[in-house]
């Protein structure tokens, strides 16, 4: 009898595999590949692409670790789930082979492109029908593929998210979901069905789409030569996927309107559920369709991005003490000797392309206040891990425009929420009470494959194993001296703004 769901997180950092235990709905044992952080192809300012097999490579290599590691064979596993990096574009021709590398979430050449289109089309029609900005989205990379290179164009057979990807080479089949094609604002949420408007302005075909599978449900069936790869069974369903954001909402059983998720791995996200197709005018916020949207019932999940959180934790990592580089545990200790406010230094961690936040600007990262005297690499730390946190506030004040419930936030107990500095600047800035749980987003897969192939009759059944670590509030003493702070950082922020448009 199978045990087990395994659920798999493709990031664009590291690939992640886990197992989880089904009578016990908790976790059984947990592998990533590969062992350095995978290469970002950055060719000119703004691009940001990754090689597809690349992560089917590390996905075989986490597999294996974790079977080795926990000895369970294939004809254990009841389904898989799938988690992936969102946004990014992989284009495959009629026989299944990459056209091109992925043009990865971060990328944002094609601003321009997602510029023009809601200019062309209006404004208000776009938001209304997308609710978001084509911007530097899955449709506009398309575009630019069509306009930059159209012999590669050509060639390509379908398009796919990165999810839709491991899924093909898991099954054989080119499928995506509903909440994918939300968020390559490729869905018209007014029509319930296909941007096709959108598409006739691009004048992308809409062959190139593949068919829509359900986000759970049974999507397909390993085949005879991935189960080889992978060293699993063939014919085991592939019974959800999602993105990794939204996925990571459903990992902490945040599927409800006023129910908040947060993360902080390469990107800084908040995603807060709604019931309303509502938008930010500006688009510096986007709204999706959740996991558990269904047209009767809707759910909307409103996304805020910080594409330079982690990504900044990890550049200070790999550049601070030359050869002698600090653990992520050593520099959350250093940071912790460190009062608030980092002794007047402030730090902006907008260094990862264009942030929708700051309206597609790209600002780029910096450090105000330094002096030479006074300052040293624990001052630097503290002042990444609060810019990160005030940049979140900045963002969580336009959800709170949109009337968005925002009192508690759940987080996994992961990345950056490892630091007891993040944690307690993020509840002091924000004033939401923090919820940590033991959950990633490779376990949230295996819960939604659990439901999607029928292993659990409800959604409570999913989570009765969620483990909840602790609850950290706010100090009122300590608020008051970090929303001082995020005062001064807000008046750096908008000379910086000020100074990027003249």
């Amino acid at each position: 009898m199978s045990r087990y769901l395994l659920g798999v997180d493709i990031g664009s950092s590291f690939v992640k595999a886990s197992l989880l235990d089904i009578e016990r709905g908790r976790s059984a044992g947990s592998a990533s590949a590969p062992d350095l952080e995978m290469e970002i192809i950055s060719d000119s300012p703004g691009w940001a692409e990754q090689h597809p097999e690349r992560w089917w490579s590390a996905l075989m290599t986490a597999i294996l670790k974790l079977r080795t590691k926990t000895k369970v064979q294939g004809g254990e596993i009841a389904a898989i789930g799938i988690s992936y990096q969102m946004h990014g574009l992989v284009a495959v021709d009629k026989h299944q082979k990459i056209v091109r590398p992925s043009i990865i979430w971060c990328d944002s050449r094609a601003v321009d492109i997602g510029k023009k289109a809601m200019n062309d089309l209006g404004h208000d029609r776009t938001r209304h029908r997308y609710l978001n900005s084509p911007g530097n989205f899955t449709a506009s990379k398309l575009r630019w593929v069509m306009e930059h290179e159209p012999d590669v164009f050509k060639q390509i057979d379908k398009m796919m998210l990165p999810g839709d990807f491991i899924a093909m080479k898991m099954t054989g089949d080119i499928r995506t979901t509903v909440p994918g094609l939300s968020e390559a604002i490729l869905w018209d949420y007014r029509q319930e069905s296909l941007a096709n408007d959108l598409l006739h302005y691009f004048d992308i075909p809409s062959r190139l789409i593949p068919d829509i599978a359900p986000t759970f449900g049974i999507q397909g069936t390993l085949t005879k030569k991935a189960a080889g790869e992978l060293g699993l069974t063939q014919g085991l369903p592939v019974a959800y996927r999602a993105g990794d954001q939204p996925n990571n909402a459903f990992s902490l059983n945040v599927l409800d309107r006023g129910e908040i998720a947060a993360t902080a791995g390469t990107s800084g996200v908040l995603y807060a559920i709604t019931n309303r197709p509502d938008y930010d005018k500006k688009s510096r916020v986007n709204t999706f369709v959740h996991v558990n949207h269904i047209p009767d019932t809707p759910r909307y999940g409103v996304l805020l991005c910080i594409n330079g959180a982690g990504a900044l934790y990890r550049w200070l990592k790999n550049n601070l003490s030359g050869n002698n580089q600090p653990s992520y545990e050593q520099m959350n200790t250093m940071a912790s000797g460190i009062s608030i406010g980092a002794d007047d230094l402030l730090m902006m961690p907008f260094g990862n392309g264009a942030e929708r936040v700051l309206e597609n600007r790209d600002i780029g990262a910096s450090v105000h206040g330094l002096n030479f005297n006074r300052h040293n690499n624990a001052h630097i730390v503290r002042a990444a891990l609060e810019g990160v946190v005030y940049s979140l506030t900045y963002g969580l004040q336009v959800m709170q425009e949109m009337s968005i419930e925002t009192d508690t936030v759940k987080a996994g107990y992961a990345n950056m929420f490892l630091s007891p500095v993040f944690r307690e600047a993020f509840v002091n800035t924000t004033g939401s009470t923090l919820e940590l749980y033991k959950t990633d987003g490779a376990e949230g897969a295996a819960r939604g494959a659990g439901i999607g192939a029928g292993v659990y009759t409800s959604h409570k059944d999913a989570f009765l194993g969620l483990q909840k670590i602790t609850t950290i509030k706010s100090n009122p003493n300590q608020r008051k001296h970090y929303l001082e702070v995020y005062e001064r950082w807000l008046e750096e922020l908008n000379r910086n703004i000020q100074s990027y448009s003249q």
